[in-house]
Order: structure tokens, then sequence, then C-alpha cells
């Protein structure tokens, strides 16, 4: 994961912060994290990871494309299960290390490999016992 098509990052941190070059920064795993949002109600639907294939491909089709880190290999969403993500827009934050996409979902809808919509499926309540408590927050 080391060949990147993109610039190194550059070392002035108002360049980084400021500029206008896209040079992402890879973790040491070679991945940047992403968030995928539902274009129309900005919903969130995901979290993935993206190598510089996964990102180059992404820029380049307009398709969401990711890297599994369980399967250790690249795909592009929607192969498998029909419910390809078209990017509306990509940002990237200050510093340049993770990447939001906004996306429309073809074919089911769903985006969480589980079926549903979002992968948040489930509220964690804030201020309450037991820690380890979970609850559904939507239906599917």
């Amino acid at each position: 994961m080391s060949d990147t098509p993109f610039p190194a990052p550059p070392e002035s941190k108002a360049d980084l912060e400021s500029g206008d070059r896209l040079t992402p920064k890879f973790g040491a795993d070679g991945l940047v994290t992403c968030v995928a949002s539902d274009a129309e109600t900005g919903e969130i639907l995901m979290l993935a990871h993206m190598n510089a294939e996964a990102l180059a491909r992404s820029i380049e089709t307009g398709i969401a494309h990711y890297w599994s880190r369980s399967r250790r290999e690249l795909w592009r969403k929607g192969d498998t299960s029909g419910t390809q993500q078209t990017i509306t827009e990509m940002r990237i934050d200050c510093d340049q290390d993770a990447v939001w996409i906004k996306v429309r979902v073809a074919g089911s809808g769903a985006s969480c490999h589980t079926g549903r919509t979002s992968c948040f499926y489930r509220t964690v309540p804030v201020g309450s016992q037991p820690l380890d408590d979970l609850r559904l927050a939507i239906e599917d």
C-alpha cells in the first residue's frame, strides 16, 4: 500500500491546512478514515477506510471504493450487495487524514452489511448504567 498517486503532504502546517492540493495523510497502515453520509438526509451511513487506490478510484469514477481491513482487499461498494454508492460530494478534513463523502445509494438502499440503511442503527444511552447497554435506534 505504499504506492500512491498523491503527492506527499507539505511540511508546512499552514500549507497542509490552507493549501489547494489534495495530499492525503495516510496512516502507518496506509489508510485514511472515510465517513459516508446520505446526500439527501445527511444521515451517517457508514465508516470505512480507504487506501490510496480506493481514494483514487473513488475520485476518478464517482463511485465509492474502500479498503476492507478484514479481507485485506479493495472493494467497490455495491459489487456484491447491489447497493452502489454514487458520490455527490467529497471533502477532506483540515489535516487531510479523514475523508467525508456524501452519497446516493442505489439498489435496496442498505449501506450496512446487515441490510440496514445505516451501520449506526443502535444508540448508547449516555449518562446511564449499565455502560454496555445498547438500544435499537433505527428499524429498517
